[in-house]
């Protein structure tokens, strides 16, 4: 695949490394938003200060929302224990720091998930039955342990003198009036689709040290700045042709005030001058923040003018406005100018996509929506949509297409995911920007992808829809789920191993699973028994999928291919003698 070729490339290990630091990030947004909403409302110098619920500040901004970013990296590494070894490793480096800790939590966090997902790895086929649980509890305690006296001592120390460097060097630069210089890199890094890396790895954890301290950050502005997206997204409504013309309104609304910035880097990339509009734009935008004295309280995602403005101090409102308003009348003008100098008959966004698209296939040998690896499109079961973050724009274009399937007739999942989060499924069929599909393809190298330039507006979700409507999807002999969750009575036939999943509690699944071996082997039956948490499970066919009765549904949902079977009790359940019963005559 062309994907191996570029894999060791720069700006995929840039993508991968920003991909994991935001990761860790937007999902705890909720958290910071709160935060900034407290700090807004009730410091001294908020909307409505009350001293008593000022008091939530601090112990927020110092463990809360530093405990959320190391307990989602662990849990991108190794899971529920993953996360929980990772949240108590970044205790040490809290603790042990004035200031706070939140690249420390993404060191402690990846790192506690990766200690214990070593451990589980060289021990776990090892433990005797019914110890278990024993070794799972001590080992992630005595683990999280060594790491939080590591931190404390060590990681944390070197974590805080890094943090406090930067701050000094983004405080010199402020000083020096040089911060608008820093978007000549951002802007152009965005349409890249490092945005998230950007703004959730670098800018959002020293803006919140400045807010801690001054109340705002400017930092917060730099790449959330709607104004020169919008400036691009006027020019092409005003002087676009074709379906660019066309198209732009709609894209002004998700982009202004959907925050959903991914959705005028096609208008870019289709006339690369206009790199210049948005830098210019950008350098504009933040000259006149720094100018006025802008700032967020927190950070605004999505970038909508909407959380902007929620999260604007009340002294920052007329600077806030005005930086946007500048950056998008810059962008706009250098745009316009680009635009209207160019002398070609129509600017048709969709055509460009296609031609694009047509050519890189037919480069390859295939049709425009054939698979990097698959011929046919007939064991698709799923449609993922990939980004990034797996939010804002995959989850758009998962609309967009969702509504397609459905007009179609078709029965076909269709979700949004971020890469980090694929699994290789070979019956999962992934579209993915362009730009991403590098480290898509290396997540799940066995699905079926279809590469798109926009994911609000491409031509490739008809073919799509064509292409599956023309085939058999998936397994069309298949039961569907409702007959796997009869007890006991589902269909034994493709079994090869057994798995006890769990959402949040693995006691009872570790004993169901110890009584289940014990059954197994006393009936001279040899089928592996794993126990895994739900949100980890694989979609195999030839997996039997015990779980509680309330949990059965979110299980299905995540390996809807396997064969599920719900129990009320998984200790003391009479259904494991017909569970053999039915492997045995099978």
């Amino acid at each position: 695949m062309e994907a191996t070729g570029q894999k060791g490339g720069l700006k995929a290990k840039v993508q991968r490394l920003g991909s994991h630091l935001s990761g860790m990030v937007m999902p705890n947004i909720g958290g910071f938003i709160a935060w900034g909403v407290i700090t807004a409302l009730f410091i001294p110098d908020g909307y409505i200060p009350n001293e008593q619920l000022a008091t939530l500040v601090g112990p927020m901004l110092s463990y809360l929302l530093p405990l959320l970013i190391a307990y989602t990296g662990g849990s991108m590494v190794h899971g529920q224990r993953g996360a929980v070894v990772g949240a108590i490793a970044a205790t040490g480096v809290i603790v042990g720091s004035e200031v706070p800790m939140f690249i420390g939590a993404m060191i402690m966090g990846p790192l506690g998930g990766w200690c214990i997902k070593k451990f589980d790895d060289a021990f776990q086929t090892k433990i005797k039955a019914g110890f278990e649980m024993l070794v799972n509890n001590f080992s992630s305690g005595l683990i999280g342990f060594a790491l939080a006296v590591l931190g404390f001592y060590a990681i944390g120390p070197v974590v805080s003198s890094l943090t406090e460097l930067m701050a000094s060097g983004v405080e010199s630069i402020i000083n020096m009036h040089l911060l608008p210089l820093a978007n000549i890199f951002i802007e152009p890094a965005k349409i890249l689709f490092l945005n998230n890396a950007i703004n959730h790895g670098i800018l959002t954890p020293l803006g919140i040290e400045q807010a801690a301290e001054a109340g705002k950050s400017v930092l917060f502005l730099l790449e959330a700045n709607p104004g020169p997206g919008l400036g691009i997204l006027l020019a092409f409504t005003l002087f676009g042709k074709g379906a660019a013309k066309s198209s732009a309104p709609g894209a002004i609304i998700i982009q202004f005030l959907g925050g959903i910035h991914e959705i005028y880097f096609p208008y870019v990339m289709m006339k690369p001058l206009l790199f210049l509009a948005v830098m210019a734009g950008g350098v504009a935008g933040t000259f006149t923040f720094q100018l006025l004295g802008a700032g967020l309280r927190a950070a605004a995602s999505p970038g909508s003018i909407i959380a902007v403005m929620a999260m604007t101090p009340p002294d920052s409102i007329l600077a806030n406005l005005a930086g946007i308003i500048v950056g998008c009348a810059v962008s706009f003008l250098v745009a316009m100018i680009i635009i209207k100098s160019d002398n070609s008959e129509e600017d048709d966004l969709a055509a460009n996509q296609a031609a694009m698209a047509d050519a890189k296939a037919q480069a390859k040998g295939q049709s425009a929506v054939k698979a990097d690896n698959q011929e046919m499109f007939g064991n698709i079961n799923k449609i993922i949509f990939a980004c990034d973050a797996g939010m804002g724009s995959s989850a758009m274009g998962a609309s967009v297409l969702r509504d397609k399937v459905k007009k179609a007739g078709l029965s076909l999942p269709v979700s949004n995911s971020a890469i980090n989060n694929l699994n290789d499924d070979p019956n999962a069929l992934i579209v993915t920007q362009e730009e991403l599909h590098d480290r898509a393809s290396q997540k799940a190298p066995s699905a079926t992808f279809v590469q798109v330039e926009n994911f609000m507006n491409s031509p490739r979700y008809d073919e799509i829809v064509e292409r599956l409507s023309a085939e058999p999807v998936g397994d069309t002999e298949k039961k569907p789920l409702t007959d796997n969750v009869v007890e006991g009575l589902a269909d034994y036939s493709k079994v090869e191993h057994i798995i006890f999943g769990y959402d949040k509690v693995k006691g009872s699944a570790n004993m169901g699973a110890t009584i289940l071996k014990k059954l197994l082997k006393d009936n001279n039956l040899s089928y592996p028994v794993a126990v895994a948490a739900i949100n980890s499970l694989k979609d195999e066919t030839n997996a039997l999928i015990i779980t509680n009765s309330a949990e059965t549904v979110q299980a299905e949902q995540q390996a809807p291919s396997a064969t599920h079977v719900p129990l009320s009790d998984l200790v003391a359940s009479e259904k494991y003698d017909k569970v053999i019963e039915n492997l045995r005559n099978k």
